[in-house]
């Protein structure tokens, strides 16, 4: 096993999910009972601002230093997946995400990783593409608007679900190939 830095950046993303996720969703606990609810929107953005820019560092560092290693193919994947999962649910949770929206995002992102195991055991690599990345970032400049409860989050979502679901078809029309 090999503990690199991508590999412990996304470790400590794996981390920040589910206390992101506690703020957004255990607001009525007694120890945030003395704390206005803007600060436990603004620390959960803070930790997902956080965890989304180790996730650019990760990969970046894992490619330019030549770090890519099995562990990192299997953590940041899976980092990214519960960032978004515990984000997006909490969202819906606290009633500032829709259902349906948050629905499709997490079927295409459960989806695509299915068809990147079975393309991984055919020894095939399916990399991320231009729009799966532009996908990324426009679900996280909805995530961060959302949190904030900012105009326009809601808006951002549907425009992330449409990107989505065509980075989508795009993932599955580069796997038949």
């Amino acid at each position: 096993m090999s503990l690199n830095l991508p590999n412990t950046l996304a470790l400590f993303r794996i981390l920040l999910a589910p206390l992101m996720f506690w703020l957004l969703v255990d607001r009525d606990n007694t120890i945030f009972a003395n704390i206005h609810l803007s600060w436990l929107d603004y620390s959960a953005a803070l930790i997902f601002v956080i965890a989304s820019i180790t996730d650019f560092f990760d990969g970046f560092i894992a490619r330019h230093w030549n770090q890519i290693t099995k562990l990192g193919s299997i953590l940041d994947p899976l980092a990214d997946k519960m960032l978004i999962l515990a984000a997006f649910l909490g969202l819906m949770y606290i009633d500032r995400a829709n259902a349906w929206a948050v629905f499709i995002i997490l079927t295409r992102e459960f989806f695509i990783t299915g068809l990147r195991v079975m393309a991984a055991s055919e020894n095939k690599k399916v990399s991320a593409s231009f729009i799966g990345k532009t996908k990324t970032v426009v679900q996280m400049f909805a995530i961060g608007f959302l949190m904030m409860n900012w105009p326009y989050g809601n808006l951002l979502l549907w425009i992330a679900v449409i990107i989505t679901l065509y980075s989508g078809y795009e993932y599955i029309k580069g796997f038949i190939k």
